[in-house]
């Protein structure tokens, strides 16, 4: 998996990272300036596709996902958003931002247990990243952002349903870990981006453009020319005003 770059004249760039971490702000500031840029650029997150949300909802509410079956509804939500979100804007020049990629599977349903090859033959269906960043922060950090901002913890969230610990915010910080533990290890597998989600905002987003920066420097001579030439497609695919970045 991952062996060799897509072919596609777009770009993809994508964040992971633990709950709390500060990736979603990171990603979310990015798209902004690269709108500014006049780059041609969309945007996809985790867990948003409409095929299995309705499964997904009455599964949590009735607390009967299994780890494995949690696993299929997210891959079927990565296959579907893959074929019709992820691709066809790549396939049209874009730079296409994904708030959680194949690595938020890979952390969380090893995490439930799942056996790692699985979720990585899984998942053989996805293209390699043209940049990957990890926004990495200590546990207490992640765990404190999250508590501080929620007045209850979901179920599925704090990882009850793997009887860690008989208290919610006790059982989030254990499962919060072990998914700490399984991106540690994919930094070098996946050859992942690693930035100190402890810095300040801006200072984590300079050295984030910096580095896209670098990757797109092509996109300067073509990036309107891509604009002209797909201008139905990109109007087509841009996102509706309430989920505007």
């Amino acid at each position: 998996m991952f062996t060799e770059p897509h072919q596609y004249p777009g770009k993809l760039i994508i964040v992971e990272g633990i709950d709390g971490s500060g990736k979603s702000t990171q990603i979310r500031l990015l798209y902004s300036w690269l709108e500014a840029q006049e780059f041609p650029v969309f945007f996809t997150e985790w867990n948003s596709s409409q095929l299995v949300k309705k499964t997904t909802k009455q599964g949590k509410k009735k607390k009967n996902l299994t780890p494995t079956t949690f696993s299929l509804l997210h891959l079927t939500d990565f296959a579907d958003r893959l074929n019709y979100q992820i691709l066809p804007p790549l396939k049209a020049g874009m730079i296409v931002l994904a708030d959680r990629y194949v690595f938020t599977a890979f952390a969380r349903d090893v995490a439930r247990g799942v056996h790692p090859a699985w979720v990585r033959k899984a998942y053989d269906l996805a293209i390699k990243p043209d940049l990957a960043f990890y926004f990495h922060v200590p546990l207490d950090v992640g765990a404190s952002r999250i508590l501080n901002g929620r007045s209850k913890l979901k179920y599925y969230e704090a990882g009850m349903d793997l009887n860690l610990a008989p208290d919610p915010e006790e059982s989030f910080k254990i499962f919060q870990g072990r998914i700490v533990k399984e991106y540690d290890q994919m930094v070098k597998e996946y050859d992942l981006i690693k930035i100190d989600g402890t810095q300040e905002i801006q200072s984590q987003q300079a050295k984030m453009r910096r580095i896209v920066q670098e990757q797109l420097i092509e996109f300067k001579t073509k990036r309107r020319n891509y604009a002209k030439r797909n201008k139905v497609f990109w109007r087509r695919f841009s996102q509706p005003e309430d989920q505007q970045l």
